[in-house]
C-alpha cells in the first residue's frame, strides 16, 4: 500500500463503554428475569437446545464407555452459551424496543447471522471449547496416567482422595477458570454487540476486553454469577439451563445495553 493510501485508510472507530456497578449488574439479572417471564415459550425453546445439548454429551460418552469424561465437559460446556443465547438477545431487543415477539420473524433473523460477523464468533468460541477438552486430557494424563475408569463413581473416587487426584482438580480448575473468563471477556459484549451493529468481529472482541478492563470487579462479579448458575443448573440432568440459559441470555443484552454507547 502507498504511503498515500496508508494516509487515506482510518481505523473503524469503536463504540464507546461507559463505566458501571455491581447495581448496574443486579439490575441487569432482574430485567433477565422479567423478560424471561414476558416469553417464556421463548426462553424454553432455547434453553432446550442447551439442555439436549448436555444430554447428548452424556449419551455419547456412555456409549463410548467414557462416562468420567462429564466432569471436564460440563464444567467445559457453558464456554458455548453466548453463542447458544443469541436468540435471546433479540427477543430482549424486541421487548425493549416495543417490537412484537413474531418467532419467524427473530428465527429467520438468528438464521441470518450465518451470513455475517457472528459466524466467525462461533467458530472462536467452539475452537476455545476445544482448547479446554484438549487441555483437561493433558492434565489428567500428567497427573493420572493414562488410566481409564469404568464408572463416574470410580474417577470421582480417585480425584477427591488421592493426591494426584486432588492436583489435577486444582491444576484443572485453575486453568479452567482462566479460559473460561478469557472467553467470557471476549464475548460478553461482543456477541449482543454483532447482533446490534454492523461491527466486525474483530472490532467487537476488542470492545468487549475493554468493557471487561474497564469494569473489572462487575464484569467478575457477572461472570461468577453465570458460571455459577450454569453448573448448579446443569446438575438435575441439564435441565435447569431451560430456565437459567435464557435468563442469563436476556441479562447478557440488558448489561450490554448499559456497559456500550450506542451512537
Amino acid at each position: 500500500m502507498s504511503d498515500q493510501g496508508l494516509e487515506a485508510y482510518q481505523p473503524p472507530k469503536l463504540p464507546s463503554v461507559r463505566t458501571i456497578h455491581f447495581s448496574d449488574v443486579r439490575a441487569a439479572l432482574l430485567a433477565g428475569w422479567q423478560d424471561f417471564k414476558k416469553a417464556p415459550l421463548l426462553g424454553l425453546f432455547f434453553g432446550g437446545f442447551y439442555a439436549v445439548g448436555g444430554l447428548a454429551i452424556w449419551a455419547g460418552l456412555m456409549v463410548y464407555n467414557m462416562p468420567w469424561m462429564i466432569i471436564p465437559l460440563a464444567i467445559g460446556f457453558p464456554l458455548v452459551g453466548p453463542f447458544v443465547a443469541v436468540g435471546t438477545y433479540e427477543v430482549s431487543r424486541r421487548l425493549l424496543a416495543g417490537e412484537p415477539l413474531v418467532w419467524r420473524q427473530i428465527f429467520f433473523l438468528i438464521l441470518g447471522q450465518r451470513e455475517r460477523q457472528l459466524g466467525w464468533m462461533a467458530f472462536v468460541v467452539l475452537f476455545i471449547f476445544w482448547i479446554w477438552v484438549y487441555q483437561i486430557r493433558l492434565v489428567m494424563a500428567l497427573f493420572l496416567g493414562f488410566k481409564t475408569y469404568s464408572s463416574l463413581g470410580e474417577f470421582l473416587s480417585i480425584v477427591t482422595t488421592t493426591p494426584e487426584g486432588l492436583g489435577f482438580l486444582a491444576v484443572g480448575t485453575i486453568i479452567g477458570a482462566l479460559i473460561s473468563f478469557s472467553l467470557f471477556a471476549a464475548t460478553v459484549v461482543a456477541m449482543p454487540l454483532l447482533m446490534a451493529r454492523d461491527i466486525d468481529f474483530v472490532s467487537a472482541i476488542i470492545v468487549s476486553f475493554n468493557a471487561v478492563r474497564i469494569n473489572f470487579l462487575p464484569m467478575l462479579g457477572f461472570a461468577l454469577v453465570v458460571g455459577g448458575l450454569t453448573l448448579v443448573a446443569m446438575l438435575p440432568a441439564f435441565m435447569g439451563l431451560l430456565v437459567v440459559l435464557p435468563v442469563l441470555g436476556h441479562a447478557t443484552w440488558h448489561l450490554y445495553t448499559k456497559v456500550v454507547v450506542h451512537a
